[in-house]
């Protein structure tokens, strides 16, 4: 689905942001090659960025359960 209309980005280029290190929606559209325009997007898109890093906090907690 389409998270920002003035830059077209998609939730999934976002969540890939997120994925190679993007700590917020605005580093994220930076990582795509364009800063935020109208802003309407950025509580969306930063929750996409929450969640990629909630669930990799949640599958580490998982895998040192497992190996303890």
């Amino acid at each position: 689905m389409f998270v920002c209309s003035c830059n077209a980005y998609r939730d999934s280029q976002i969540a890939e942001a997120a994925r190679n290190g993007a700590r917020t929606a605005c580093e994220a559209y930076e990582a795509l090659g364009n800063g935020p325009n109208c802003g309407g997007c950025l509580e969306t898109a930063d929750r996409i960025v929450e969640q990629v890093h909630a669930a990799r906090t949640a599958s580490h907690a998982a895998f040192k359960s497992a190996a303890d």
